[in-house]
């Protein structure tokens, strides 16, 4: 068996970057871009502006009265050149007249009569100078990540209303068994619902691909290879669930092998020491356990970074701190353990519990948890008031 670096090593080895697109900026939020770095054309902001509704003058001149010669509207024009011993009434973002050197916020001013009663100002008082935010000819690198709001609004601010972007990973989820059945449609004498497609589709849209739904495959060898075959013939990369263990029933493995070439298929993880990884027609296929839990739990750890990688990012972009466990949580002596817990705040540290029962096949704890606690090899339980890595799932903590 592997472990989980070596067989998350021998995974990501497989990654190829995607091609790039150009799109409108407005549909790029969560996507990646090709390149993090953008010259700046421009100032941002290109003139000195007001960070405040109020007065615009000069410092020399306050405190004192001064005569309102006027007003300043954002987005007005040039304003008019300000005199010493008057104002101008300026609102937020309106450029700063010259002559002016000082904002005093309305508030702090009393206006009677067209004239202003202005306190003690400090000179460049919510003023915005030219280029506060960035230079023009400025390198903008942004974070290494899939585009934030906040990113996009960077990018905006400068002027560029299209980007080149990583195109979306195509994968293709084929779950297998003769027992499934789709959401919606009624269960028949020892059917189930087919809850991992949904899962992993949803799995995959969150991690930056793109899923593409293949038929369940039933047990049988040669229906499993076609869809194997279709599969990496319509995406970047093929993930399968079920079949790929060693029941007469489990045909994934054997297609992969018959297809193209069998890398691995088992790791010392808990849950899902079945999983297998290969290539098919030069794509990557990885086969993960038909335990729902299972199969969210290995996707979260191998393909998440592998789509990542495919994106040109680095890890798996989850979060991970220390958290204390108070409570002895029973697990495989000779696997990691990957246990679904709630992580949260205790003081200055964290404390985890579990989420509920740690069974393979039991959802529900994993959709109530925010956390995996990562407990290592070699020891049979977690030990209360001991502390372990904990890989934070993107809920609240």
């Amino acid at each position: 068996m592997r472990s989980v670096e070596e067989a998350l090593d021998a995974i990501l080895a497989s990654a190829t970057l995607t091609s790039t697109e150009r799109l409108p900026l407005d549909r790029c939020a969560g996507r990646v871009l090709a390149s993090r770095t953008v010259t700046a054309a421009i100032d941002v902001p290109p003139f000195a502006n007001s960070a405040m509704d109020g007065y615009a003058l000069r410092a020399a001149d306050a405190p004192g009265e001064l005569r309102v010669a006027g007003e300043v509207a954002a987005g007005s024009g040039a304003p008019p050149s300000l005199e010493a011993g008057s104002a101008l009434r300026i609102m937020t973002g309106a450029p700063l007249p010259p002559g002016a050197d000082t904002i005093v916020p309305l508030e702090d001013a009393v206006e009677s009569d067209g004239v202003v009663r202005v306190p003690a100002a400090t000179l460049g008082a919510y003023v915005r100078p030219v280029g506060l935010d960035t230079r023009a000819g400025e390198q903008v690198e942004l974070p290494a990540e899939p585009l934030t709001p906040a990113s996009v609004a960077v990018l905006a601010s400068l002027g560029i209303g299209e980007v080149e972007v990583r195109r979306r990973p195509r994968v293709a989820i084929l779950s297998t068994g003769d027992e499934l059945v789709p959401p919606g449609v009624a269960l028949g004498p020892g059917q189930i619902h087919d809850a991992n497609s949904a899962a992993l589709a949803a799995a995959v849209a969150e991690a930056g691909g793109e899923a593409v739904a293949l038929p369940p495959a039933p047990d049988d060898p040669v229906a499993t290879q076609a869809l194997v075959a279709r599969g990496v013939a319509e995406a970047d990369l093929l993930v399968a669930s079920g079949g790929v263990s060693v029941g007469r029933r489990d045909h994934v493995r054997d297609a992969i092998e018959r297809l193209g070439s069998l890398d691995f298929w088992r790791i010392r993880v808990q849950p899902g020491k079945p999983l297998a990884f290969g290539a098919v027609a030069g794509r990557p296929v990885i086969g993960l356990p038909g335990n729902p839990v299972s199969a969210l739990v290995t996707f979260e750890l191998f393909v998440r970074p592998l789509l990542r990688a495919m994106l040109g990012l680095s890890g798996d972009g989850r979060r991970r701190v220390r958290a204390r466990v108070d409570e002895q949580l029973a697990k495989d002596p000779e696997r990691r353990a990957y246990l679904r817990v709630v992580v949260q705040r205790d003081g200055e540290g964290y404390v985890a519990r579990s989420a509920g029962g740690q069974g393979s096949s039991q959802l529900r704890p994993l959709a109530a948890a925010n956390a995996l606690l990562v407990v290592p090899e070699g020891i049979p339980a977690t030990r209360p008031g001991e502390t372990y890595d904990a890989l934070l799932l993107g809920g609240s903590e």
